[in-house]
């Protein structure tokens, strides 16, 4: 896990890049898994922002997490396409069997449960994604094993 002082060498290598906060949060991350109200107060410091500015963009994309994710992470589509062909029902069945509620990650961090909202595979849902990947089609059965 990198310490205080490798986030903050990683951030400023950003500096000067178009979009350069979001950049760095999308490294922090790739090399530790979440952001850590750390490493906002460090993009903070080294883009010269306020913390609300930083945690306004934690909060605002979808890919930045704030804690540990599961070893198996699991999203399902909640668009509307999909919704159509039954990713609530599937949602409602998954938050049961895994005892967790969506943007949740078990106890143990074996498993976590994400909404995402399209998986650009309309036509054949509901759609999910398992680690990296994709099942069109998705059952409870397939997301559990």
């Amino acid at each position: 896990m990198p310490n205080s002082e490798a986030i903050r060498e990683l951030v400023a290598a950003c500096v000067g890049q178009v979009g350069a906060p979001v950049t760095a949060l999308r490294k922090i991350v790739e090399t530790h898994g979440h952001i850590e109200d750390e490493h906002v107060s460090i993009v903070a410091d080294v883009f010269n922002l306020s913390l609300a500015d930083v945690r306004g963009i934690v909060s605002f994309y979808a890919d930045f997490r704030t804690s540990p994710r599961g070893r198996k992470h699991i999203r399902i589509c909640q668009a509307e396409a999909c919704q159509s062909v039954g990713s609530r029902a599937l949602t409602k069945e998954m938050t049961e069997a895994l005892g967790i509620a969506l943007g949740e990650t078990s106890e143990d961090h074996a498993v976590s449960l994400e909404g995402v909202y399209c998986l650009g595979l309309c036509a054949s849902g509901p759609c999910a994604m398992v680690n990296e990947r994709i099942l069109v089609h998705a059952t409870r059965e397939e997301l559990l094993t």
